[in-house]
């Protein structure tokens, strides 16, 4: 094999490893924070100077402005976050990013087998989740240099290569083409992390005086400014398709790396000096790899600090570039309002985004109801096609979320503590689903017999609606009470099961009495004791809500704390 061909190798190898660690940390990052997460997406508030840190701390942990910028979307196409309060997520994530470029910064090439070695001891030998998940993220870690070692070792014969230092000389001297180097290496990687840690282990080779670097450092921060800019991409292939704000903060994200591309892009010598004189001083390429990092570290809080007070400028700019109009690929009746298949894989956000949909979907059933028990008694055709809609949005809401939770469990990315929530939720979510399948049968059956010859007497049809009356009132304490509202009594809850009951058993005899009166036909008995039947099999699904509500097992337990 010729030396071309083992750099190239060399080269893709290293990146692959570096690469396949740093996504492998930041897994077993996000199961190891656990709770921790969600006290940082606590902090998505309205305050920018919050929004800033949820973002810069989010990505710290994720390792990836692109994975927290996915979210963000997430949320934005949910409608659970503004625009300008996305935007200030944005640009905390910036800063976030940084993160991997000052570790890689750290030299630590005698160390790197021995982190490899100790994360695997700690996750082969250790049972609990936890302790696995940060050996994992040890292992990862050692993987993450051992990726940047390969690459420096194959990366030292281009440094005496004339014809690559004379193409280097060129991008060195002209940062346009440096930019755009830089985009591409971004654009093909779908990474800056990635890049920059490229471009760290490039810089740090020698040139052919052997003490200085093959590129520079004001040969390095044209390219750092593209790999800045090739980010971007990534935030917009996820905002296709998606509603218009969350196309907006897609761009926010290109708005602010361009902008910040084309200022520091004039300043590149002047930066470059006050870089080199607030970092640490020695042989060039000894520290030009810590001068990266900070470099890369000061261009996004100098942008940020820029635009922090003119988020309303950056609303109105990318409002221009994504007007208001006609909604693309608006999501029909049936579709989910909140789930997001890119948030896979950032379960701390998926799970708040399924809690939100399984709520939506309480409420379709809390009017259904609604429906069955208005008109003074009386069951018309509109209410009945109401309900009968309803509760085919329902059925298709329950399968899509049925199906986003299969896609959490096979994607392997949830924790045990998860997982036992997420089993919770599925159990409120059936029993949301029977009780809105239910409310249609009852629906169905009284409407059928009130359009043929055997019609309920007006005192059976008030009977019906004060019972599901009940029903709702229950219904709406139960809800309440999953959503963790912490002032519900429960026995109180299981009382008003008992009455539902109660009510259940003096409908049936107040309906015996009618029929020996002759009040109401004897052809009815049955289908009005498969009402009674259906009411009391709604009761016992409140309770089971009741019982979960009991376990704490809430949907507050998804959301942030406030």
């Amino acid at each position: 094999m010729n030396e071309t061909m083992k750099i190239i190798f060399g080269l893709v190898g290293g990146l692959a490893i570096f690469i396949y660690g740093m996504n492998m940390m930041s897994e077993c990052l996000q199961k190891a924070a656990g709770e921790k997460m969600k006290k940082i997406l606590a902090l998505l508030t309205k305050n920018p100077i919050l929004g800033v840190l949820a973002g810069a701390l989010t990505t710290a942990v994720l390792q990836s402005s692109s994975a927290t910028t996915v979210m963000t979307i997430g949320f934005v196409s949910a409608g659970l976050m503004s625009l300008p309060q996305a935007i200030s997520i944005i640009l905390g994530a910036n800063i976030g990013t940084t993160m991997t470029a000052q570790i890689i910064a750290f030299k630590i090439t005698d160390y790197i087998y021995l982190f490899i070695f100790a994360g695997f001891l700690i996750s082969f030998i250790s049972k609990k989740e936890k302790v696995k998940n940060i050996g994992q993220t040890i292992f990862a870690f050692g993987l993450l240099f051992l990726g940047i070692e390969t690459m420096g070792d194959v990366m030292k014969p281009l440094a005496s290569s004339a014809f690559f230092v004379n193409m280097i000389g060129k991008v060195s001297h002209i940062p346009i083409l440096g930019v755009c180097v830089g985009a591409v290496m971004t654009l093909v990687v779908q990474s800056s992390s990635a890049t920059i840690a490229v471009l760290q282990n490039f810089a740090a080779q020698a040139g052919p005086d052997g003490v200085t670097s093959i590129i520079g450092l004001t040969g390095a921060i044209p390219i750092l400014l593209g790999d800045n800019i090739g980010t971007t991409i990534t935030a917009v292939l996820a905002s296709i398709g998606q509603p218009k704000d969350a196309r907006r903060t897609a761009f926010a994200h290109c708005v602010f790396n361009i902008s910040g591309a084309i200022l520091f892009l004039f300043l590149v010598k002047p930066y470059a000096a006050l870089i080199q004189f607030i970092s640490p001083k020695g042989n060039e390429i000894d520290v030009i790899s810590r001068q990266i990092a900070n470099a890369h570290t000061g261009f996004n809080l100098v942008m940020t600090l820029i635009w922090i007070p003119l988020i309303p400028l950056m609303v109105k700019i990318v409002m221009k570039l994504v007007p208001d109009g006609k909604e693309m690929g608006a999501k029909a009746l049936e579709n989910p309002n909140y789930l997001d298949n890119k948030l896979i894989a950032q379960p701390a956000a998926a799970l708040q985004l399924v809690a939100k949909e399984v709520m939506y979907c309480a409420k379709i059933v809390d009017e259904m109801i609604g429906k069955l028990q208005s008109g003074n008694g009386k069951i018309d055709k509109e209410n009945a096609g109401i309900v009968e809609e309803k509760a085919k949005i329902l059925q298709k809401l329950y399968a899509s979320i049925n199906d986003y939770f299969a896609a959490l469990y096979s994607g392997g990315v949830l924790t045990e503590e998860q997982a036992s929530q997420s089993a919770g939720m599925q159990s409120i979510l059936c029993d949301i689903d029977r009780i809105g399948q239910l409310t249609r049968e009852i629906m169905e059956t009284v409407a059928k017999q009130n359009k043929g010859k055997h019609k309920y007497s007006k005192e059976a049809l008030k009977e019906l609606k004060k019972a599901m009356e009940q029903i709702q009132m229950i219904y709406g304490s139960c809800i309440r009470a999953i959503s963790g509202n912490v002032d519900m009594d429960i026995k109180e809850l299981m009382r008003q099961k008992e009455d539902i009951m109660q009510l259940d058993e003096k409908m049936r005899k107040n309906h015996i009495a009618r029929v020996g009166k002759g009040k109401c036909d004897s052809k009815l008995t049955i289908p009005f004791n498969d009402v009674l039947h259906n009411i009391d099999r709604i009761g016992n699904s409140c309770v089971n809500l009741v019982e979960v509500a009991k376990e704490n097992v809430t949907m507050q337990a998804f959301f942030a704390e406030d």
